[in-house]
């Protein structure tokens, strides 16, 4: 992702957020629906090594991954880090859920989803996702508590929300409880090019 150019890379912000894309050219502009499934990998750094194998050590990270801007990883509700595959991970039994039957869990949420409110809860108002992602007690102290050692931005911290939502629907439906929060924030990564805020002394919490 960090190989695209910056501005073209902050061009992806209008239809992540709002599903549509605005085109002007002199006095005529038109909007045109753009809800997209945004999905990107990169290297931890240039050098492709990462943390203790870079050639050139966290500067290389650090201006790497500063090639994306703040608000495009705010719209970016799942990141994930992959790290490299070793000779044990190759010999290990295949995993209990497959392919198949993590499908049948999908098509389930979204069965779900689609019984609780006409849209999905990735495009659903604010209003309404309040109301039905609002977590348990100890999710809400969870989540509050992070929103400030992680700095969230109000569109993260309703991405937080939304994200955790869908990880209840996977597990069967019900309220949002505390271990669906501190998943969803799990995936709210912390980049190089950022400086460290506060640790969230919570041991749900990776």
């Amino acid at each position: 992702m960090p190989e695209f150019n910056p501005q073209t890379l902050d061009a992806l912000r209008q239809p992540l957020e709002t599903g549509e894309v605005t085109v002007a050219r002199a006095n005529h502009h038109i909007t045109y629906p753009a809800r997209v499934q945004l999905v990107a990998a990169m290297n931890p750094c240039r050098c492709g090594g990462g943390a203790g194998q870079c050639r050139r050590g966290p500067r290389c990270a650090s201006e790497y991954q500063g090639r994306l801007s703040g608000p495009l990883l705010d719209r970016i509700d799942l990141q994930l880090d992959v790290p490299a595959v070793t000779a044990a991970d190759l010999a290990l039994p295949p995993p209990h859920e497959g392919t198949a039957e993590v499908a049948a869990r999908v098509q389930a949420a979204r069965e779900m989803q689609a019984d609780r409110c006409p849209v999905l809860n990735a495009v659903m108002d604010q209003a309404t996702l309040e109301r039905v992602a609002l977590p348990d007690a100890p999710g809400q102290a969870l989540l509050s508590k992070a929103a400030t050692a992680l700095a969230l931005s109000a569109r993260g911290y309703h991405r937080t929300l939304r994200v955790a939502r869908t990880i209840a629907d996977l597990d069967g439906g019900g309220g949002v409880r505390r271990p669906h929060v501190a998943e969803a924030l799990s995936f709210r990564r912390i980049w190089a090019s950022a400086q460290a805020p506060p640790v969230v002394r919570d041991a749900t919490v990776s």
